[in-house]
């Protein structure tokens, strides 16, 4: 990932884009990124914890150096096919972890109130 890159990836188990805040390897372990979450309509905020240091593995997609992707002023705005590749990764893990609750339910693991 070259300096620069944005991506979607997990962090603190939310789905949530990212910047790399320098290059790395194929081959590294960790990437160090700054983070942002969503404000709304395809443009993103600096997170509570605007630099991290993330697994590759959870590295979802890597947007394509081609995309306009608008960075100023620490806001992030994404052209509207990445922000959709974004709305449906998070979807994805939503389910996942709605499943994951209902399984855990379902066995008794989890109390209701």
């Amino acid at each position: 990932m070259e300096k620069g890159c944005i991506a979607v990836a997990m962090v603190q188990r939310k789905v949530t884009v990212v910047h790399a805040s320098r290059s790395h390897k194929r081959g590294d372990a960790w990437i160090d990124v700054h983070t942002f979450t969503p404000l709304g309509n395809r443009v993103f905020l600096p997170s509570t914890v605007p630099e991290a240091r993330i697994s590759s593995l959870d590295i979802l997609s890597i947007f394509p150096t081609a995309d306009k992707i608008g960075v100023s002023g620490g806001m992030l705005e994404l052209p509207p096919k990445a922000y959709s590749e974004f709305i449906e990764l998070s979807s994805r893990m939503q389910e996942k972890y709605e499943q994951l609750f209902s399984t855990m339910a379902a066995s008794g693991k989890v109390r209701r109130r």
